[in-house]
């Protein structure tokens, strides 16, 4: 009978974020769900590829992780972030509209 490695895993897991965080090595929490935002979007256009979904998807997932960091960092107040989403994510649907840009893949049924 095999044993799970889940316990170990997660108990070195925990006992890295926790020296990190006690050496103020690891970034705030903001910065974490930044880079997190921005790994997503890379993630979706290396995996679907560019098509109509991720040429608006990705771009605002990129937008989402700066206006996180920027919201930390920069102090612009929100209404400043939200607003030039708006901007970018109507230009980025027109984008989609594009005859040039394909649709996205249907996976066949397995």
């Amino acid at each position: 009978m095999q044993r799970s490695a889940t316990f170990p895993i997660l108990l070195i897991t925990l006992g890295v974020l926790w020296f990190l965080h006690s050496t103020e090595l690891l970034p705030n929490t903001r910065s974490l769900l930044a880079l997190g935002l921005a790994c997503a979007g890379l993630v979706l256009l290396l995996l679907d590829g560019l098509n109509k979904s991720t040429l608006v998807a990705t771009p605002m997932l990129g937008f989402a992780a700066l206006a996180v960091y920027g919201l930390d960092r920069f102090g612009l107040p929100f209404s400043v972030w939200a607003s030039c989403g708006m901007v970018l994510l109507g230009l980025l649907l027109l984008g989609a509209r594009s005859p040039s840009v394909p649709e996205r893949r249907r996976r066949a049924p397995d």
